[in-house]
């Protein structure tokens, strides 16, 4: 159902924004409104709040039936048939909340093509707003960061999983499918994101999509991987070794343990996303690896898997109670290895960090 505190808090912000209101199409923003997940084809639907927190949907026909469901008697239902088009209902429902002429937000869940038709079929102004929700989401409450911290707990028991499992000799597949088999088996609703299973010379890539590589002795194994728990998630990434590491391994594992620590213990009252940044980022530059660190130090998790805030050099803010986020330094050397280690982390009311995995950081050599 909607939840009705948090639309209030939402027209607050539009206010606060200078905007008339803000449409979402399906999206993440959806899903922490009113818990309402839809099928992403090329139908409008949507849900419009205005800044005196009146609602409209846009429905589909096809999806009446859901979507009444999720959003209750507390919003005004503009409901179009395919042969029909959606401009119809879209300029019915901005008339209704008088905001034909006004400034309207629109989310990332929503088409440019779209996009176009609605100006045409109801003039308005419109304003990016794929941020408007921003303030609200990544100060999460504490039933949020209990969702949280059951979903890190569940990535944990994968992660002591993976330690047992992985081997020489058998492909990065199995071992994505061991993941998979694992977070069903710990009680996860599903998948935060697909997972990377990175060894050898593929683990320099952050975002590996490789599947068939067999693990060999010697391999550093980079496990990327994370689950929902009542809709928020969790993400985690750990490096293992097949075989003793050389010594030029430990050093550089050693190097990016350093660097999460400091990028973790630097969130304190006060504390930017930037100063998270540079924190780690100077223990790898120190060390002489900072051309092989390629990425920022940190991104919010919570209902999406990226989110604000974010650990980035130029992020002033001030961190506040209830954000979560990623501390994950690493250090990539082209066509040999990577080395990458991540934990979740939460503010506390304090200003002083919580970290979400409990699973060790330190090297586990198989």
């Amino acid at each position: 159902m909607i939840n009705r505190d948090r639309i209030g808090k939402l027209a607050g912000e539009l206010s606060r924004q200078k905007l008339d209101a803000l449409f979402m199409g399906p999206s993440t923003d959806l899903e922490y409104l009113a818990e309402l997940k839809l099928f992403d084809d090329e139908r409008v639907k949507g849900l419009m709040v205005s800044r005196e927190g009146r609602c409209f949907a846009m429905v589909p026909r096809l999806y009446k039936e859901e979507m009444t469901a999720a959003l209750g008697d507390a919003v005004s239902y503009k409901v179009w048939e395919d042969h029909e088009g959606f401009t119809g209902a879209w300029a019915a429902g901005c008339g209704e909340l008088g905001l034909t002429g006004g400034r309207i937000a629109f989310n990332d869940g929503v088409r440019a093509v779209d996009l176009i038709e609605m100006r045409a079929a109801a003039g308005f102004e419109w304003a990016n707003g794929a941020e408007t929700l921003s303030p609200l989401r990544r100060r999460k409450d504490e039933t949020e960061l209990g969702y949280m911290r059951k979903a890190g707990e569940i990535a944990d028991n994968v992660m002591d999983g993976m330690s047992k499992f992985i081997r020489t000799g058998i492909a990065e597949k199995d071992v994505r499918d061991e993941i998979m088999r694992l977070y069903e088996e710990n009680g996860a609703e599903g998948l935060s994101f697909s997972p990377i299973v990175a060894s050898g010379p593929g683990g320099s890539m952050p975002h590996y999509t490789g599947t068939d590589r067999i693990l060999r002795d010697g391999d550093f194994i980079v496990v990327d991987t994370g689950c929902k728990f009542h809709g928020y998630c969790s993400d985690t990434t750990r490096t293992f070794c097949l075989g003793e590491p050389d010594a030029e391994q430990r050093k550089i594992y050693g190097i990016v343990l350093e660097a999460q620590k400091a990028g973790e213990s630097a969130v304190c009252p006060g504390a930017t996303g930037q100063d998270v940044d540079r924190a780690a980022r100077q223990v790898i530059n120190d060390a002489g690896y900072g051309q092989y660190f390629l990425n920022r130090v940190g991104h919010g998790v919570g209902i999406a898997i990226h989110e604000s805030p974010y650990m980035i050099e130029g992020n002033t803010a001030p961190l506040e109670p209830g954000n979560v986020f990623s501390v994950e330094p690493g250090i990539y050397i082209e066509g040999k290895y990577g080395v990458r280690i991540e934990n979740l982390v939460a503010v506390r009311p304090d200003g002083t960090p919580e970290a979400l995995n409990k699973f060790t950081r330190d090297l586990i050599v198989i």
